[in-house]
């Protein structure tokens, strides 16, 4: 029980000034301007046609492709980006607790930050299109009509055949949200291991080049740049889902039994890997950590 109340304290404290800190209300901010625009696409197709669309598709094509998770990602860097909170505070309580556990309260409230950010979201995208959304748990036939024709594709909105014959709209939320809070965990981790390493300003680019790398090894990107022709694609598609931690955050970049891809399951257990690893190299970092650095000595 002290070790829990211990934890619980170490995360109360990453909180303390949390609504009222001016970078967390600008992402937020960033956040919804972001949704309006995602989301203005779709609905201007249900109001064309005058159809519906369920009340969770407009944050299931939010988050669809990898363009709008490199653009969420950015926001997760705003969000952390003072990860570890540092003060003075801070070396008494890493000296009232053990290390193991105030890196458990970093993960736990990283968690906690990220689905937050996420309920915001798809709070945000079912507000913006409530004229013309329904609660069932069916595809609408706007989805239907975005998916089994060349105006999804046109108008870049990631309604897929492929997603709407495997899930419902409440399980691909679900997972959906599942591979983000993953995500988040490992470039939030990631950031917080350089940043003890060698500096704030290193975090940050982590973080950065983390989000570019998965940019790159996006299929259409690289074909681009290594000048691929369509018949090569499933070979960029099968490589990119594999090895590009930006893929393995997008739904629709998952076997469905149509592609040699990674399953759900397979991408979370593989950011559960790298997320050790990099806990691990933050414990090892943190006992060394110059506790002088914490006051600006």
């Amino acid at each position: 029980m002290g070790a829990c109340r211990q934890v619980a304290a170490a995360v109360r404290w990453n909180f303390l000034g949390f609504y009222k800190n001016p970078r967390i209300i600008m992402a937020f901010l960033f956040s919804f301007i972001l949704c309006f625009f995602l989301s203005e696409r779709a609905m201007t197709v249900a109001e064309y046609y005058d159809s519906p669309v369920q009340a969770f598709e407009p944050f299931i094509w939010t988050f669809g492709d990898a363009t709008s998770i490199l653009l969420c990602a950015l926001l997760l860097i705003l969000l952390f980006m003072d990860l570890p909170k540092l003060s003075p505070f801070t070396p008494y309580m890493l000296l009232r607790m053990k290390k193991g556990r105030w890196l458990l309260a970093q993960l736990i409230y990283i968690f906690l930050v990220t689905v937050l950010y996420m309920l915001y979201v798809l709070a945000v995208t079912g507000i913006l299109c409530m004229k013309k959304t329904y609660p069932g748990n069916i595809w609408s036939k706007t989805a239907a009509l975005l998916a089994y024709s060349r105006m999804g594709k046109d108008l870049s909105v990631p309604s897929t055949v492929k997603v709407m014959e495997s899930t419902s709209p409440f399980a691909c939320s679900a997972q959906i949200i599942l591979l983000l809070v993953c995500y988040a965990l490992t470039l939030s981790f990631l950031m917080l291991f350089f940043q003890m390493w060698i500096g704030k300003k290193a975090g940050v680019a982590a973080g950065l080049f983390y989000s570019l790398f998965g940019f790159l090894l996006n299929p259409k990107v690289l074909a681009v740049i290594l000048h691929k022709e369509e018949y090569q694609m499933f070979q960029i598609r099968r490589l990119t889902g594999w090895i590009s931690p930006l893929n393995h955050a997008t739904y629709g970049m998952h076997d469905f039994g149509y592609d040699v891809l990674p399953s759900i399951g397979q991408s979370c257990l593989l950011f559960a890997l790298l997320l050790g690893f990099l806990a691990w190299l933050s414990f090892r970092t943190l006992k060394k950590y110059n506790f002088g650095s914490f006051t600006g000595e």
